[in-house]
């Protein structure tokens, strides 16, 4: 390490250490809507409470868990945890036995996470990146291998673990052009962290070369793990249910960010007045489904809705879990709920991808198409763009510039022969491209003596 690179890394600790108080008065804040953010916010240090260390005793002293490797793998939020699922399945399947301990970020994540513990695995925060911090999470659990899903590059953790001989690998990588040009302003802190990487396992070949010269020295291509997510057929069912209880086909505006529902509503309030009326009549004009990324924007989005003067459903207070009269009474319907965006996309004829019409690098569109909802999506998907230009390629996305191109295409889908089509791309690119969690497992298989 040069003595820049260590300057760099000191000056961002201290930055850190410093804003330390700061980050934990915002997840108390935002623990109000959200309880998870304050439930065990000593993890976030590093200092584990008595029950928790507890469990980490019991896993090391359990006859069938004490010689079986420690595989940790961090799932910042809810994407990330999904994107885990399979590969976790697979790595179980590499290795009858092996322990997992799961990190997370957000309350998303930590909720979605805890479908993935058996027997003697753990599950806690990922420490703040402070070298104090990081050095007492890994001295607590003592894995033998780091798996960190995407883009989670973190310098102290890195650079602890490389001390302690924890071999770390980032999982299902994806790097932007954005996000290298970003990296390379601050490559005296961050080559360092990159080159520590033992691998890396890319989900493209434009990815693995930008990894490459962020400074990884090993990557590997292994495709997408999000195709190898398989969408649980109770929420599809779920979501043919509430398509089949409703007249009016639905257009779903799917994982939608700030400022997105403001001008897709603009956009829908203007469209729907001068909706031309062929073929439908007013009781099967299309209805809107907007379901926010964030859980703690639910009610922001749900004002907005309102102040349009539109009349709102929100998911959370159908009777029975399906329409009642006054969902199927109102313009728009609001998906305020958790875990059930495979039954979104199977209610939706077609889906708008949020993240995409502001330039944000778009959303994973790889559960719409395995649901087999079809796609329209903005101009803006650096974060997935060779998911996006396959998708298109299949035909079973499209590609506008703006919210009113978006609803004009979704139309034109609805309204025509092309539904069924993209329906049926939209499944074929899904199955197409399965296959990544067990490259990944068998690239990892390699530390298993580590």
């Amino acid at each position: 390490m040069t003595v820049q690179s260590l300057l760099a890394r000191q000056a961002y600790s201290l930055l850190l250490r410093s804003l330390t108080p700061f980050y934990l008065l915002r997840l108390w804040r935002r623990g109000k809507a959200e309880p998870l953010y304050r439930a065990h916010w000593p993890a976030r240090l590093g200092s584990y409470e008595p029950g928790y260390r507890a469990q980490i005793a019991l896993a090391r002293t359990d006859a069938s868990a004490a010689h079986a490797p420690l595989v940790w793998v961090h799932a910042v939020s809810l994407g990330e945890t999904l994107a885990a699922r399979p590969l976790v399945a697979a790595l179980r399947a590499q290795l009858p036995g092996m322990r997992l301990l799961l990190t997370h970020s957000t309350a998303t994540g930590m909720e979605a996470g805890r479908a993935l513990l058996q027997g003697s695995d753990l599950q806690t925060w990922l420490p703040y990146d402070t070298p104090g911090a990081v050095r007492r999470f890994l001295r607590a659990h003592t894995p033998n291998l780091g798996v960190l899903m995407e883009t989670e590059i973190w310098p102290n953790v890195l650079h602890e673990a490389g001390k302690l001989g924890v071999p770390m690998v980032l999982a299902n990588a994806r790097l932007s052009d954005k996000s290298l040009r970003q990296g390379q302003r601050f490559a005296a802190l961050l080559r360092p962290a990159a080159h520590s990487l033992a691998l890396a396992l890319a989900q493209t070949d434009a990815d693995a070369e930008r990894l490459r010269l962020a400074g990884v020295s090993q990557v590997q291509v292994c495709g997408n793990v999000k195709f190898d997510i398989s969408p649980e057929p109770e929420l599809i069912e779920r979501g043919l249910d509430w398509a089949a209880a409703d007249t009016r086909p639905i257009i779903l505006a799917a994982v939608t960010r700030e400022g997105e529902e403001q001008d897709l509503l603009d956009d829908w309030g203007t469209h729907h007045a001068e909706w031309h009326g062929l073929p439908f009549d007013q009781a099967h004009l299309p209805r809107l489904m907007i379901v926010p990324r964030h859980p703690q924007r639910f009610d922001e989005v749900a004002r907005l809705i309102t102040d349009k003067g539109l009349s709102l459903s929100r998911r959370s207070t159908w009777e029975g879990g399906r329409p009642d009269a006054a969902a199927l009474a109102a313009d728009v319907w609001l998906g305020d709920s958790m875990g059930e965006m495979a039954a979104y996309y199977a209610a939706a004829k077609v889906a708008l991808l949020g993240g995409s019409f502001a330039p944000l690098g778009g959303q994973n569109l790889i559960e719409a198409a395995a649901c087999g909802c079809p796609m329209v999506m903005g101009p803006h998907t650096f974060n997935f763009a060779e998911a996006a230009a396959l998708s298109i390629e299949a035909g079973a996305g499209v590609r506008v510039q703006t919210f009113t191109e978006a609803l004009n295409e979704a139309d034109s889908i609805i309204r025509t022969e092309r539904q069924p089509d993209m329906v049926e791309a939209a499944q074929a690119f899904a199955q197409r491209h399965r296959g990544a969690a067990q490259r990944m497992a068998r690239a990892l298989g390699q530390f298993w003596r580590c």
